[in-house]
């Protein structure tokens, strides 16, 4: 049995038939007799939408406000995610950042984690069921929400799979992997199927949007495996390993 922590991003969970789709893939994993805990983005383009919405109203508008406002995607998603769970028969439980024990900075907009507490989500684990935990968002000192910035749920699902002590995170996204080049741009790209920290984090430093650079950051420095895959498909996708350990060893390649 493996401990598995799977990310979807916008594009995976973009609909009501995309989150359906979602929630068979996680069920199936459980399924293999793995214990699994989700980290979801909000759907498609809400985040963006909410923003737009918020400078319609006010051009200028308080941080603090507009955090509060930017963590209500991701809490549709990791709702209706246990919805769609519930519905294939199985159990699952949704938390927010808060709930999920993620305290942050006090910085609106760009917080930094400082620490990951996830009891709630060890318990519903321990269960036997689903955690379902909203990306991007934590609590500051001061009780209010805060969200990490773009790519934030890619580092949400990384601390929680280090707090977790989870053997491998898993980041679903629309492509199958990293590769050479942007396989919808290029249709001659390479998808690399192995790959080591320091070489992911020069692509993303050089503007590669497959993984938030702060993201393989966090990965790095507490050694954790990261798979990245399509959630449209069920090919291999690209291991991002620590030195020395073989990728064959990691659950759930196939």
């Amino acid at each position: 049995m493996a401990l598995i922590v799977q990310k979807y991003g916008g594009s995976s969970v973009a609909d009501t038939e995309s989150i359906k789709r979602v929630a068979k893939r996680v069920v199936e994993t459980k399924k293999k007799g793995n214990k699994v805990a989700v980290v979801v983005s909000a759907m498609g383009d809400t985040t963006d939408d909410l923003i737009d919405q918020a400078l319609s109203i006010d051009s200028n508008p308080p941080e603090r406000e507009m955090d509060m406002l930017m963590t209500a995607g991701e809490r549709i998603s990791m709702s209706l995610l246990a919805m769609a769970i519930h519905a294939e028969g199985s159990r699952a439980h949704s938390f927010t950042g808060q709930q999920a024990g993620f305290f942050t900075d006090a910085r609106y907009g760009a917080a930094h984690i400082k620490a990951v507490r996830p009891d709630r989500v060890k318990n519903a684990l321990s269960m036997g069921d689903v955690a379902i935990v909203a990306g991007f968002q934590g609590i500051n000192a001061r009780g209010d929400a805060t969200t990490l910035g773009r790519g934030g749920s890619d580092t949400s699902a990384v601390a929680l799979a280090v707090a977790l002590g989870a053997d491998i995170c898993e980041i679903y996204t629309d492509v199958d992997g990293v590769f050479t080049a942007d396989p919808r741009v290029v249709p001659t790209a390479r998808r690399i199927p192995y790959i080591g920290y320091d070489a992911i984090l020069e692509m993303a430093s050089c503007g590669s949007k497959v993984l938030a650079l702060r993201c393989v950051e966090y990965a790095q420095r507490f050694n954790m495996p990261l798979h990245v895959r399509s959630s449209f498909s069920h090919r291999p996708g690209t291991l991002v390993v620590p030195d020395g350990v073989d990728p064959r060893t990691l659950p759930n390649i196939d």
